[in-house]
């Protein structure tokens, strides 16, 4: 008797859990649909089929609890235990992706970034989203084959629309990867001054420096150590990424804090421990002595102009515009040359894909066009046992939100064979480490075989280019500039 009323009254206790669990589900699902995005009624999204089912996806998903700033997020949240979890899961959400910029470029009818692109195949790929504790509450937010397929159909076809290559294969033009153009819209006569003074010792302020000091354009764009030697020896805090396809990237330098090339240009003339100019008026007084710069000026920014910070800087930006690395094999690849790269490579290139690194290397350049933490998926700087430095703090030193904290520019990975030592600190010395710490330390997936690792190198050695026709292992420490046309074949 007794032992039958335990039993009634645990099965009781079960079923009032049950009837509360389907009560707040029951409220939770209305709570998710009244509160999702909208879209106005002028939005070009509710005239195109494949971006609306993507949409419709995103809202029964509710993405943006965790990936917004201001959600008015479930009633849940407010519960001591479960606020204490939801927190951080609120901080790591919005730490790994902003989902507001895709919001409103629903809401507009804009697209996406390639960056923002590559992150939602990522995890939607992976099958990583949304989370297995949040659909305990939200089941319904479950996404079933139909709808991952719907938002993998609207990423390739965003790319394709308005991020593929003039020259990529049809097949190619969603992908997540594409060619880099063949030519770059540059004024010849001014990048042709800025050839000069690119090369130009002048500028530093021993006489004894120029821009390839750093960025040889015979190693890659880069001077091949863990961190650049500047004026008088002195050593820089960081490792110096390459000039080459830089004008590809959103920003310069690994925190972004110059807008352009130009600016990126002007910081190292007077930085006391690279070129050491004392100011820019002495390091273009330097030019203005140099015997016909005068004239060389006059010719490419009229007889008005002065030899300046600006003029300088701007001639050497034109200049960088060209150096533009394409027809890698992986190019020929992408245009439709099959055999241009080994199974191995294919191989390479889908685990490149399916581990998660395209994720932040896509587009042209693969990279340059994101910000990223260094350590994202892994505590990066605890093992590599060194003291961290300023060179350290990535983006937060430039915006000062904590969320920047260790924050760099993702580097791209054209001709990443020819660029080692690679990271910010220059800590991995073989492109192998430097695919195993990335794998570690940046996507789930911490640890990756040794026929994923070889494979993925291998892909990686394909996205050798070459400038104006010249392989770029072969490219001489100061090549002539041919104006588009008169590269060599």
């Amino acid at each position: 008797m007794r032992q039958s009323t335990i039993i009634r009254g645990i099965a009781a206790l079960a079923a009032l859990g049950v009837a509360t669990w389907g009560g707040t589900v029951t409220y939770l699902e209305h709570f998710d649909h009244a509160g999702a995005p909208k879209l106005p009624a002028g939005s070009l999204t509710l005239h195109d089929p494949v971006s609306m089912a993507a949409f419709s996806a995103f809202q029964e998903v509710r993405c943006d609890y965790c990936h917004t700033k201001g959600a008015d997020l479930p009633f849940y949240f407010k519960l001591p235990l479960a606020n204490q979890i939801m927190s951080h899961d609120l901080t790591e959400g919005q730490l790994h992706f902003n989902f507001a910029p895709i919001i409103a470029d629903f809401q507009q009818g804009k697209p996406p970034t390639i960056e923002q692109l590559s992150r939602i195949e990522e995890v939607i790929s992976q099958n990583r989203m949304p989370p297995k504790v949040y659909l305990t509450m939200h089941p319904h937010a479950y996404l079933d084959e139909k709808q991952r397929n719907d938002i993998l159909t609207w990423v390739r076809e965003q790319r394709a629309r308005y991020y593929a290559s003039a020259d990529v294969t049809p097949a190619f033009r969603g992908e997540v990867v594409q060619p880099i153009p063949e030519v770059a819209s540059v004024d010849w006569k001014k990048a042709a001054l800025g050839r000069t003074l690119y090369f130009d010792k002048h500028l530093s302020g021993d006489g004894t420096l120029n821009c390839a000091s750093c960025h040889g354009l015979n190693k890659g764009g880069v001077d091949n150590l863990v961190t650049s030697t500047g004026i008088h020896g002195q050593k820089g805090p960081i490792n110096a990424p390459s000039v080459y396809d830089a004008t590809f990237n959103m920003a310069q330098f690994w925190d972004g804090r110059a807008k352009d090339l130009a600016g990126q240009a002007a910081g190292p003339v007077t930085n006391p421990k690279e070129m050491g100019a004392h100011n820019w008026d002495e390091a273009a007084a330097h030019v203005r002595d140099e015997p016909g710069m005068a004239e060389q000026f006059s010719a490419v920014y009229g007889p008005d102009s002065t030899i300046s910070k600006d003029t300088v800087t701007d001639a050497i930006a034109e200049y960088e515009k060209t150096l533009i690395t394409p027809d890698s094999r992986f190019d020929q690849y992408l245009k439709g040359a099959s055999g241009a790269i080994t199974a191995q490579e294919k191989r390479g290139y889908e685990r490149f894909k399916e581990i998660g690194c395209s994720g932040c290397h896509s587009g042209v350049a693969m990279g340059g066009d994101a910000y990223e933490v260094m350590g994202l998926e892994g505590p990066y700087f605890a093992d590599r046992h060194t003291a961290l430095t300023a060179a350290d703090d990535g983006r937060i030193g430039v915006t000062k939100n904590p969320n920047d904290e260790h924050r760099f520019k993702v580097p791209n990975l054209r001709n990443v064979a020819l660029t080692g030592p690679w990271f910010h600190d220059g800590s991995a010395k073989t492109l192998e480490d430097a695919v195993r710490m990335m794998a570690k330390y940046q996507t789930p997936d911490h640890d990756i075989s040794d026929q994923d690792v070889n494979d993925i190198t291998a892909f990686l050695k394909t996205l050798t280019g070459k400038y104006q026709g010249v392989p770029l292992d072969q490219v001489p420490e100061q090549p002539e500039l041919k104006p588009a046309g008169q590269a060599a074949n």
